[in-house]
């Protein structure tokens, strides 16, 4: 009897299911001590500011602890300043006992922060689409995973701030969704990033006229067909060619990853093409998306964001993580 249980659990561990975590977190200016010339003047290494050693290494200790909690098979990250903040990271994590053997960052562009990813499996590749040679615009990070023979595509994205109009998103949007009409619809497709955009933006910003320059149209919700989703991920009837937005299988007092001015949003963002809702291959767990609210995220009503002091000249006070939650969501492989 023993030796059956044993041959099961066995032949479970081999040909059972696979559950990959993806997250993605906003680190909130993770700035390196090398002076580059493209810094924010409050991360300028060493400088009145005391963006320093010190705190540079708390922020990354702090910044560790949220992911190692986290814990996911692939992380995506936003505001990251370069490869050496980057590799920094990611030794601290290898300190304090989660080792990301792979990783990439879109560096190409000398934008002042940059998306990457940390990752417990092998990439087939990882590249990044070009959004615009204007410095403006940040590129997308694109990888290819080959996971038990199945192929899942990640794409990594911070869209313009809402300091601008919604035609800047939209730019960013235009150029994602080339690059996925190349590859497919067909294909086993992963959203990821700060898109500085609601999951049903459309109607938000009808109440913000100075970011309405489109007529209504909107990069999250047109674009990238993610209009009129009112239903969970295990019913939902789908448009051709577009993307879920994982935030609607989530209890909607549930859906915030950014509080701005006590309001709620949902400025990052997991969306994934049709054939992750059909269980077959490779598929999204249903009711796993979510965002990570440790108590410790937050003080009082508030994200317990890094500190910095409100008087000018401004200066890191050496607490906090960041101003935006992770957000998570699982995946079937069997």
């Amino acid at each position: 009897m023993r030796v059956l249980l044993f041959v099961l659990l066995l032949l479970n561990f081999v040909y059972g299911d696979k559950i990959v975590t993806i997250a993605s977190y906003n680190v909130d200016n993770l700035f390196d001590l090398e002076e580059s010339g493209y810094e924010y003047d409050e991360y300028t290494p060493n400088s009145f500011s005391e963006w320093n050693q010190k705190n540079y290494k708390i922020k990354l200790q702090n910044i560790a602890k949220v992911i190692k909690d986290i814990n996911a098979d692939i992380i995506a990250l936003e505001e990251v300043e370069s490869l050496q903040a980057l590799k920094d990271l990611r030794f601290t994590l290898q300190r304090e006992g989660l080792y990301y053997q792979y990783y990439a960052i879109a560096d190409k562009k000398n934008t002042t922060v940059t998306v990457a990813f940390l990752s417990k499996l092998p990439f087939v590749y990882a590249k990044e689409v070009s959004v615009t040679a204007s410095l403006k615009h940040r590129n997308i990070l694109e990888a290819k995973f080959s996971i038990n023979n199945k192929d899942l595509y990640l794409f990594i994205n911070h869209w313009k701030a809402k300091t601008g109009p919604e035609s800047e998103r939209i730019v960013s949007a235009k150029a994602l969704i080339n690059r996925v009409e190349a590859l497919g619809y067909d294909k086993n497709i992963v959203l990821v990033g700060d898109f500085n955009s609601d999951y049903e933006e459309y109607i938000k910003f009808e109440r913000k006229r100075k970011l309405n320059d489109t007529n209504g149209k909107t990069g999250i919700n047109h674009i990238l067909g993610s209009l009129h989703q009112k239903e969970k991920a295990s019913n939902t009837k789908y448009e051709k060619e577009s993307f879920y937005n994982l935030w609607y299988d989530v209890k909607e007092e549930e859906r915030y990853s950014y509080i701005y001015k006590k309001e709620k949003e949902t400025l990052d963002n997991i969306l994934i093409s049709q054939s992750l809702l059909h269980k077959k291959e490779i598929f999204y767990k249903n009711q796993s998306m979510h965002s990570f609210k440790a108590p410790y995220l937050f003080k009082g009503k508030k994200i317990n964001e890094w500190k910095t002091s409100r008087q000018k000249p401004i200066k890191h006070e050496g607490e906090g993580y960041s101003d935006h939650l992770p957000v998570i969501a699982e995946f079937i492989i069997n």
